[in-house]
Order: C-alpha cells, then sequence, then structure tokens
C-alpha cells in the first residue's frame, strides 16, 4: 500500500572531512579563549542576579490588559533603588520586577518593596513578593558552584570506567572549556547570571558528555578494527563517521532552543541563550578538543587488550 521509504542520508558515507589536520591551530585558539574567560571571570566578574546577591522579586498584574514595560521602567526608574529589572512573565497583563539588594538589612528591602507597590498604583494588583537575603544568596552561590564541580568529577569517574584515562582527560578538558566559555560570554557582555544559567550549565554539561561518548565510542572501536592505521587517520574516520548524528543532533536541539529564544519570553531567554552557547561550544569541543588529545595522551593501541590476548596464546601454545 505505501512505497518502501528507507530514508537518506545527510551526510555522505565515505565523508573524509580533514579535522586532524587543524588541531594544533583549534587547541591553542581553545586554551587562548578558556585564559581570555578566566580573566574577565576574575577581572569583570558575573553580572549576579537577584539568586546569587540578594534582593526582591515581585510579581504584578495589570488590570487593564497588556502591560506597558516602558511606563513601569519610567515609574520606578526615579525611585532610587538601583539595579531594578523589568521583564514580561508569562501573560502580556504579568510582569516580574527584581530589585537588587538594598544597604539597611531586610527593613530596607520590605520599604523597597512597599514603594514599588505605590508607584505602581492601582493599576497593577501585587501577586508574589520573595525577598532572598545575603545569607540565602551566598549559599545559593556555593552550591550552584558545588554542583557543577561535583557534576564535571563524576562525568570524570564515568568516562575514566568506561573507557580509559586518556579519553577522560580529553573528556573534562572539553568539558572545562564549554563551561568555562559559556561564563566568559556571560562575563563580557554583563548578562544576568542566576539559578537558572547554572541549570543551563549543567544541561550543558550532560549534553556535551553525550557527544564526546559517542565520539569516543567510536574511536575506542576503530582502534580495535584498524590497528595498523595511523591515528591522526584513525580520529578523521572516527568522527567522519559519527558526524551525520553529531550535526542533525546539535541542529534539531539548536532550532528548539532557537524558538524559545525569539518566542519564550524574557524569564527564559539568558537561559536559552546559554542552551544555544553551549550546544554549539559543545559539539566544537567534542570534535576539537576531545579527539584530538588522545593524540597528544597516547592513547595505546592494543587498548582493547587483543594483542595480550594475542601473545599469551603464542605463549602457552609454545609451551
Amino acid at each position: 500500500m505505501f512505497p518502501n521509504f528507507k530514508g537518506f542520508d545527510f551526510f555522505p558515507h565515505d565523508t573524509r572531512i580533514p579535522f586532524m589536520r587543524f588541531k594544533a591551530i583549534c587547541l591553542w585558539a581553545s586554551m587562548i579563549a578558556m585564559a581570555l574567560s578566566l580573566g574577565l571571570f576574575f577581572t569583570r566578574g558575573l553580572n549576579y542576579g537577584v539568586d546569587f546577591k540578594g534582593g526582591s522579586i515581585i510579581e504584578v498584574q495589570s488590570k487593564s490588559g497588556p502591560a506597558d514595560l516602558a511606563d513601569v521602567r519610567r515609574s520606578l526608574g526615579s525611585l532610587g533603588l538601583g539595579d531594578v529589572q523589568i521583564q514580561e512573565f508569562g501573560a502580556a497583563n504579568d510582569i516580574l520586577i527584581r530589585i537588587e539588594q538594598q544597604p539597611g538589612g531586610d527593613q530596607a528591602q520590605q520599604e523597597a518593596v512597599k514603594k514599588v507597590t505605590a508607584a505602581l498604583g492601582d493599576d497593577y494588583v501585587q501577586r508574589r513578593v520573595e525577598i532572598v537575603g545575603p545569607t540565602v544568596s551566598g549559599e545559593l552561590r556555593t552550591t550552584g558552584t558545588i554542583a557543577v564541580v561535583v557534576s564535571l568529577f563524576a562525568i570524570i569517574l564515568y568516562v575514566w570506567f568506561r573507557f580509559e584515562w586518556q579519553f577522560a582527560v580529553g573528556t573534562i578538558v572539553a568539558l572545562s572549556h564549554d563551561v568555562l566559555l559559556t561564563v566568559g560570554i556571560f562575563s563580557l557582555f554583563q548578562l544576568s547570571f542566576d539559578l537558572a544559567i547554572v541549570a543551563a550549565l549543567l544541561t550543558i554539561l550532560g549534553y556535551s558528555v553525550n557527544d564526546t561518548v559517542v565520539v569516543s565510542d567510536r574511536i575506542r572501536e576503530n582502534l580495535r578494527k584498524f590497528k595498523k592505521m595511523e591515528l591522526n587517520e584513525l580520529l578523521d574516520l572516527s568522527i567522519n563517521e559519527t558526524l551525520s548524528r553529531t550535526i542533525l543532533t546539535g541542529v534539531t536541539t539548536f532550532a528548539v532552543l532557537l524558538a524559545l529564544f525569539f518566542l519564550g519570553g524574557e524569564v527564559i531567554r539568558n537561559f536559552t541563550l546559554a542552551m544555544l552557547l553551549g550546544i554549539l561550544i559543545g559539539t566544537y569541543s567534542s570534535i576539537f578538543i576531545a579527539a584530538p588529545l588522545l593524540g597528544y595522551t597516547g592513547i595505546k593501541r592494543d587498548w582493547s587488550g587483543t594483542e595480550k590476548s594475542k601473545k599469551s596464546s603464542a605463549v602457552a601454545s609454545r609451551a
């Protein structure tokens, strides 16, 4: 009834892009980018959101249709409350207002909330108020950092036990590269960095390690299969054989995130941006960092143990 549809290949099976020809340039460029990102982090720092530096979050709803964000910004900008972030939240008549930590403790923070409510007047109804103190925000910053570090450590152990330490070295450098460059971009442009971005970083780690494991698995398979093939040629072959999966997975994920970036509203925009950066940087690092480092760390050609078993069999037969 229906014709047999066998599908089609986006990338020919005989694709042979010489990735390893550019490995030295890419590795040096990545190391420089990582150093610059660290420099930005220690000099400019991050533009921490209310979650990390304390402050107030106020959710209000307009009584008369869609909220006028420009008018709200004008009304609150003259209150002298420092950094006040105003963004649409969900529906067009809902607004989320973030106020930075005020000097003077909880009393000053409460007064700031009252000033905002008074400035908005009767046109808006207050739906939610959350106040994050400096102690809580400091704990959130610490736990967020611990979450990222522990995730990296767990991934190292997983890759080490599944493959070999050379694969673990390549993976940890690639994942550190992904996190550092994303953080560096947020530092460079002083984008708001809050708990949602920490969640994005953890998601990036999961995506990137999945892509790296797929490539590493093919490299391990080819190390057993092509014992006399030159290592750079074998790495090129392995990357090209998994290229279709890598590109198609990245493109489909990127397309969904791009739609969220433009249509998802201000609330998740920075989160989505971090994810978009992570997909691009993570795909790059799987090809140009994790795989090439295997050559520099001296991966063994008899890693599968086949050569040792052959030698053992030969000795046994002579005996």
